[in-house]
């Protein structure tokens, strides 16, 4: 999907997640401990810019922080959107931006930093030019 924010067009990565049974608590909603999990399902384009294949013998990304803000009750037998976003791209890393709709309602926020990281090395590297460029293209400046 394509956004428009005031600086700009860039292009929104969505993914929907059906809601599972097994994934609903004790008190009605979807566990707390499920919406990370639904979070790195949207990340799924962001891996293939590094690894296309997403195969782990070449695995670069490495999450080096993670928050969630829970701002409404999610339930099973409605769809959720996941929307992900770049927030910032540095020399060796970047910040993903994350939102989570139910009924068009905001149900959660959060950002997760992530690593180029080659793992032979045990070092990080910086972002490919090319890797970079596609990142630039889900880049925003406002949320």
């Amino acid at each position: 999907m394509i956004q428009s924010d005031r600086k700009g067009v860039y292009i929104l990565i969505e993914t929907v997640i059906s809601p599972r049974v097994s994934e609903t608590d004790g008190v009605g909603h979807i566990n707390n401990t499920t919406i990370p999990i639904w979070f790195e399902a949207g990340r799924n384009e962001i891996f293939k810019m590094f690894n296309s294949d997403l195969g782990f013998e070449d695995w670069r990304c490495i999450i080096l922080n993670m928050n969630v803000d829970y701002l409404k009750q999610i339930y099973y037998g409605k769809d959720v959107t996941v929307r992900t976003h770049v927030d910032k791209i540095g020399n060796s890393s970047f910040t993903l931006y994350e939102e989570m709709f139910q009924d068009g309602e905001l149900c959660a926020k959060g950002n997760a930093v992530y690593v180029n990281f080659n793992r032979k090395k045990q070092a990080s590297e910086p972002i490919p030019d090319e890797i970079r460029n596609q990142l630039e293209e889900h880049l925003i400046r406002d949320k």
